[in-house]
């Protein structure tokens, strides 16, 4: 990061200039939002701006997925989130020149995201053409606690001489193209990248409802083909000593309130805006707008003083259960706070719906739930904001009814979740980088069961989350299949792991570790679901059909699961046939290249032995009681050089394996990557909105990595491995209803019990079981904090090797070539992938 531009404040992200080459990635980082509703950080004025956004979780339109060929059961219905009407225009005149940011002359320009409170504060002082001083002070807020309300401010004062000001604030359809100043540009889903959202060919909000008063103004739509609902209302206070006058205008696709104001040299004009979004699956526009009208009476008996209050009151709760503190590292220190931060407006308020991919910053993945919700998500929240990672819990819980009819078209039994979906039904049009990502049914179990043993919420358990544990056991035990030589083996073929440079391969490790224990866990719950709670049980025969003999068949798979590992190479590959490939050197590969999913065909690069992310050290990540210490570290130094981090998943999670087996520089290394995926547009698509995944895994490579907590079978357990450079590390914890802090510093570790709950607390470390107690904090002297190994790994790749065939390892890189557009003259418009629209042969980025 530029520090000049952006210093280094603890808590806040501060620009001190403006600049239109990054617009679209700062758009991203100074947005707001609380899980439901999110505002990009596009300017009050509405020029200028990269990708204008206002975005409501899970309120999207459908269209028809178009297959260059298609087959029985591929993904039939897309599904985008929708740019919802925009409520942040202000646009500002002074002796009617429009404030434009990127032409403005601008003596003092300073914007901040305060993560102490979430409010997006800006201030300048603009020198108009006609030589005047006018400061220009604005504030925007999604509320925390007031799920449906957005406030805004805008204050302007004439700082020399006296001018006609003019503020029009206005409620405008952008997703069906009506803004005058809409500039196409490669944010707005035009190009060759494959991660962006598709755009649409027609009309996508139907007007049902609009009015415009001195009071109060409203827009309502219903989509037109997902049917879904939303309104949109805005009311204004104008406080000002100024003569003044206010026009009222509206259309379809326009509510306009217009403040006419004779300013005085010195006299301030202040101009508050608080609005509502509803949002429905089929409720009437009138239903809805009523809702904004309630939301707004209230929100009219308050100032906006109390509100920010309240947004404080709201954050510093948080902060309580959530903050990480670094002692020797102040910019990392900011970087760690606004990944967390992010986590906070992407699933706090999300209450009935999962949490997309780029939260609600941005429309990249179409606004789509991936497995990013239970890896590297619901981990932050189980260990801070238990009730938040229950509600996302709930709400794949409610999505087992399409999640069945999948497993249906799929020939399986149980449930089969979809890869991408925001309705629930499957949106991968590419199955070979989505659909065969069936570990997501097991992704989902494994976090229940992290949640549970977290808090200890057996009755979340027994109601609800053994439905998910039974009904994804099944379908792995029906899409496995059963081989004999000497010893019965469970084999799993036709699937594709989390790196998607390989895909469809039979045996892939991370998915038959995760299937194993997905297995394990169903029979586990269902037994003493039996055992403890015989009427619960019951219900459950009769609510899902349980077999008797069901229990036991998922304890054979589990048993017999086929884990694939080569002796000679003391590593365990990928897939059966993963090793059968030539490596890819990427110590060869011109960064140019890079990343290789928008270099390289998808066949040249299946043919490699090369991943997208981690795989293989994904898995020794989750469980890691599974290998032993050499197999991590002979995995890890294998697969680290072919792995390209052309997926932001993977820097977290090769940060932690690298702490773990000892390479700590490496692990920093990693670690700088993730803080920085966004704040430094590392992966340059920061435009498209944040990289929420990569953020939750950033508080996992503190607490699974450097802190080495681990939480297996619900016993909390640490062993530190924390960074050289750290004088100490402290964050808090929620454990089965007690509230601790940890401290770590280079010699040793304190546990603190701040509250009790219903259990006691026993921490294991270094092997040995302590007993934490309010009374005084737990100090365990620490003789190391690990293995060292010095050095980075790298990206030259092990070769040399020899395969079960008596054959080398040997490594190469394949070269592109270059794309000429006259092979394909009547192709006028941007090539769209053969393999469908809206999806991708990679899936992620």
């Amino acid at each position: 990061m530029d520090r000049g531009r952006f210093p280094a404040d603890p808590w806040r992200l501060v620009e001190t200039t403006h600049r239109y080459e990054d617009l679209g990635t700062t758009e991203t980082l100074f947005a707001v939002g609380n899980g439901y509703l999110g505002m990009r950080g596009n300017p009050e004025e509405g020029r200028d701006a990269v990708a204008h956004g206002t975005f409501v979780n899970g309120f999207h339109e459908t269209w028809p997925i178009r297959h260059a060929e298609a087959a029985f059961g591929f993904a039939r219905t897309g599904q985008t989130i929708v740019n919802v009407p925009d409520s942040k225009l202000m646009k500002l005149y002074v002796d009617d020149e429009p404030l434009i940011l990127g032409t403005a002359d601008l003596e003092h320009y300073e914007r901040s995201l305060d993560f102490r409170d979430g409010i997006l504060r800006r201030s300048l002082v603009w020198r108009t053409p006609s030589g005047k001083r006018v400061l220009v002070e604005s504030t925007r807020m999604v509320s925390m606690t007031q799920r449906h309300l957005a406030v805004m401010t805008l204050e302007v004062t004439m700082l020399t001489g006296d001018a006609p000001i003019v503020i029009s604030s206005q409620l405008l359809n952008r997703q069906d193209g009506q803004d005058e100043y809409h500039t196409p540009y490669e944010a707005m889903g035009e190009g060759t990248d494959p991660r962006k959202a598709a755009a649409f060919d027609q009309r996508v909000l139907l007007p049902r409802m609009h009015y415009a008063t001195e009071d109060r103004m409203m827009l309502g739509y219903q989509c037109a083909r997902s049917q879904m609902t939303i309104a949109v209302a805005a009311d204004h206070r104008l406080e000002t000593e100024n003569e003044h006058e206010v026009l009222v205008r509206g259309s379809e696709d326009l509510g306009k309130t217009v403040f006419r104001v004779e300013a005085r040299e010195g006299r301030s004009i202040r101009l508050e805006k608080v609005v509502s979004y509803h949002t429905s699956r089929g409720v009437p526009v009138r239903e809805l707008s009523d809702r904004c009208d309630r939301t707004l009476d209230r929100a009219l008996r308050h100032s906006v003083t109390h509100y920010e209050e309240e947004q404080r009151g709201w954050y510093d709760r948080f902060w309580a259960t959530s903050d990480v503190e670094l002692d020797g590292d102040a910019e990392l220190q900011q970087g760690v706070r606004f990944n967390l931060f992010t986590l906070a407006q992407a699933s706090a308020r999300a209450d009935r719906q999962g949490v997309p991919a780029k939260g609600v910053t941005g429309s990249g993945y179409e606004g789509h739930y991936f497995w990013d919700t239970e890896i590297y998500v619901v981990p932050f929240l189980s260990f801070t904001q238990p009730h938040v990672a229950r509600n996302l819990l709930h709400f794949r819980n409610r999505m087992l009814p399409a999640a069945r009819q999948r497993a249906r078209e799929m020939a399986q039994s149980g449930a089969l979740f979809p890869w991408r979906t925001i309705n629930g039904e499957e949106a991968s049009a590419y199955y070979a980088a989505g659909s065969a990502q069936m570990h997501i049914d097991a992704d989902i179990a494994y976090a229940l069961m992290q949640y549970v043993g977290a808090t200890n919420d057996v009755g979340f358990l027994v109601r609800d989350g053994v439905d998910l544990l039974v009904e994804t056991a099944r379908m792995w035990s029906e899409l496995g299949f059963w081989r004999t030589n000497g010893k019965p083996s469970f084999h799993i073929h036709g699937v594709t792991g989390p790196d998607e440079y390989t895909t469809v391969v039979n045996n892939n490790l991370f998915t038959n570790v995760m299937a194993r224990y997905n297995l394990e866990k169903a029979a586990l719950v269902v037994e003493r679901i039996r055992e403890h709670y015989p009427v619960d049980h019951q219900k459950l025969v009769h609510r899902l059909g349980l077999g008797a003999d069901e229990v036991e068949t998922w304890k054979r798979c589990a048993e017999g699961m086929a884990i694939p590992f080569d002796e000679g190479l003391g590593i365990h590959p990928q897939d059966d046939f993963f090793l059968d490939r030539e490596v890819w050197d990427l110590s060869r590969t011109p960064m140019e290249n890079r990343p290789l999913m928008l270099h390289y065909h998808p066949l040249v690069i299946y043919r490699f032995q090369v991943l997208k992310q981690a795989d293989v050290v994904l898995a020794m990540f989750l469980h890691g009681d599974r290998f032993t210490d050499e197999q991590k570290r002979a995995n890890f130094e294998y697969y680290d050089p072919i792995t390209t981090g052309d997926s932001t998943l993977s820097a977290v999670v090769q940060s932690i394996m690298a702490a773990e087996v000892g390479y700590h520089e490496v692990a920093m290394d990693y670690f700088r990557q993730a803080v920085y995926v966004d704040l430094g547009d590392l992966h340059e698509n920061t435009v498209d909105g944040i990289h929420v995944a990569s953020a939750g895994g950033v508080w996992s490579a503190i607490v699974f990595g450097f802190a080495g907590m681990g939480d297996r079978e619900g016993r909390l357990s640490f062993d530190p491995r924390l960074p050289a450079g750290w004088d100490a590390l402290r964050f808090p914890l929620a454990w089965r209803g007690s509230q601790l802090r940890v401290e770590i510093t280079q010699d040793s570790l304190a546990v603190t019990c701040l509250s009790m709950g219903e259990e006691k607390v026993h921490v294991r470390v270094g092997g040995q079981l302590h007993k934490v107690c309010v009374e005084e904090p737990l100090v365990v002297a620490l003789a190391d904090q690990g293995p060292r190994i010095d050095g980075l790994l790298g990206d030259k790749p092990q070769v040399g090797g020899t395969r079960a065939d008596g054959t080398k390892i040997t490594a190469g890189v394949p070269e592109p070539m270059m794309f000429v557009e006259d092979v394909a003259p009547e192709m006028d418009a941007p090539l769209e992938m053969v393999v469908g629209e809206g999806d991708n042969a990679f899936g992620r980025g």
